[in-house]
């Protein structure tokens, strides 16, 4: 929050910057108003801001990801008797 490191039980206010790093994905919000109770997703999203430069970087992370290969798609069912004695190798020795 505004650039330091804050614990989750910090309140936040309006004009607070926000910096959420939530898996592979970054982004920088501005903290516009507070709702005082829990309401729809549309009512939600209108309560802060993306800034520019965050929505360039997570759309530019999304390229990467889709162009990167998935290491597991290859892999289909369960290992089979040579894959298993391969794995134990490894792992035992």
């Amino acid at each position: 929050m505004n650039g330091e490191r804050v614990k989750p039980a910090r309140d936040v206010k309006p004009g607070d910057r926000l910096d959420l790093h939530l898996g592979e994905i970054d982004w920088t919000l501005t903290v516009r108003a507070l709702a005082m109770q829990r309401g729809p997703a549309p009512v939600a999203q209108a309560l802060y801001q993306e800034d520019p430069a965050s929505q360039v970087r997570r759309q530019r992370q999304a390229d990467d990801r889709k162009l990167a290969t998935n290491p597991a798609a290859t892999i289909k069912g369960r290992p089979t008797k040579r894959d298993r004695r391969q794995i134990h190798r490894f792992t035992d020795e």
